[in-house]
């Protein structure tokens, strides 16, 4: 494995982290990118080519990839789309400003990054492109319209680009993850504070009572909540299967959502979800 290459954005912390640990340890050449040149740094004092991208960007986007073609001759065996950040609100509270806001680092940007690297990938015959979605692609609940909103139209895109890449040599592979143990819902408050006016929200008591608590207070395990380590597991064998799977559940979260958006009614879900 030597010789495969791959690009992983948002490795800062959390899934991209490890995901850039375990795949190193395999053989891969990694390239770790973050948004963020003081995290660049330090990640290449860790021994790994860390390019900046940042998804809001786009020269940020087409030079850090120029540096990672640059570095392999012209080829990449494979591209990891993780970096993405939460908003949380009720849709109703939801400035479009913001909702702009999280669809250019959640999905524009990422769309932007994979339509540089097909080209590539073409050229040479193969490749893999894994997608980190969410089991809020497959079922969304309250309080999480904004990032689902970004996770459902990356499932579209990439279904869509599957089956249109299809002879190419391509894979497109979405992974699922669910409740992962990483810093996401801590660094989500920076853009409920940007963007939510709770205090003037005709959901001012549920703001109060349910959800700027979750937000704000001790950070606890969830309920079926997984390390890193388990999107990881299921990336390998995405990128490394002769035939993977055209997507990949990661906690048990996300299995429940797959099972009801194919057995249950809308009214069902919304029954089930509500109560969230």
């Amino acid at each position: 494995m030597s010789h495969k290459t791959i690009l992983i954005t948002g490795c800062s912390s959390g899934i991209g982290y490890d995901a850039a640990l375990g795949l190193r340890a395999r053989g891969w050449r990694v390239f770790a990118s973050c948004r963020k040149a003081v995290d660049c740094e330090r990640l290449k004092r860790e021994g790994f080519d860390s390019p900046l991208i940042d998804y809001t960007k786009t020269d940020s986007i087409a030079d850090g990839l120029a540096k990672v073609l640059t570095a392999t001759g012209g080829t990449l065996d494979a591209l990891f789309n993780n970096g993405a950040h939460g908003f949380t609100g009720a849709v109703e509270d939801l400035p479009t400003d913001g909702l702009r806001e999280i669809f250019e680092s959640n999905f524009f940007g990422w769309h932007e990054l994979t339509r540089l690297v097909i080209p590539v990938m073409r050229a040479q015959g193969h490749g893999r492109i894994v997608q980190c979605s969410s089991g809020l692609g497959l079922v969304t609940i309250p309080w999480r319209g904004a990032y689902a909103a970004t996770k459902f139209a990356l499932e579209a895109l990439s279904d869509t680009m599957r089956v249109e890449l299809r002879g190419t040599g391509i894979r497109v592979i979405l992974i699922e993850p669910g409740p992962i143990t990483t810093a996401f819902r801590k660094n989500g408050i920076a853009y409920f504070e940007k963007w939510i006016d709770w205090e003037n929200s005709p959901r001012r008591e549920d703001y109060e009572t349910k959800l700027r608590p979750r937000m704000y207070g001790e950070t606890k395990p969830e309920k079926f909540e997984l390390p890193a380590s388990a999107v990881t597991a299921k990336l390998i064998h995405a990128l490394e299967s002769s035939n993977p799977n055209p997507r990949y559940y990661v906690t048990t979260p996300t299995y429940i959502s797959g099972i009801l958006r194919r057995l249950l009614s809308t009214r069902m879900i919304d029954a089930i979800t509500s109560r969230i």
